[in-house]
């Protein structure tokens, strides 16, 4: 019974992959559990062909089942995580401001140092725009993470 099973499994894993395994146990119940995780709902209770002999199944029937409840959770938990990390993208373009405005406040002064009260508060008002917009990115990421 099983080791009908077992030759069977061994001769379609050679035919389709044109090696022989030495541990050939040990690779299907590595193939079996690789189809469990890919499917959403598994049996793995049957052999290919029935032997002629026997009409029940050759060995306990083991099945893998996720619930419809739990996969919705699980692809809602992980489109919460992906859209959160999207939002977070904006705070690199606020760092990237920052730099730019104080980066220009020091090129301005070094042009022209008489300006010096005038280009601060121009550049006092870019870096909080700029910081806003970044602080606002981090706000939806977290709104997307925790309150949705």
């Amino acid at each position: 019974g099983k080791q009908w099973y077992q030759r069977r499994v061994r001769g379609v894993l050679n035919y389709y992959t044109n090696y022989y395994y030495k541990s050939n146990l040990r690779v299907i119940q590595k193939l079996k559990m690789l189809a469990a995780r890919l499917c959403t709902r598994v049996a793995v209770a049957r052999p290919f062909i029935q032997p002629l002999a026997s009409a029940t199944p050759v060995f306990a029937v083991r099945s893998f089942h996720a619930t419809p409840k739990a996969l919705d959770e699980s692809l809602e938990q992980a489109s919460k995580f992906i859209g959160a990390g999207c939002a977070t993208v904006g705070c690199a373009g606020s760092g990237a401001g920052i730099g730019t405005v104080f980066g220009s406040l020091v090129e301005g002064y070094a042009r022209n140092p008489s300006l010096k009260t005038q280009l601060f508060s121009y550049c006092i008002l870019g870096f909080a725009l700029s910081e806003a917009m970044g602080l606002f990115c981090l706000m939806i990421a977290f709104m997307i993470l925790f309150a949705l």
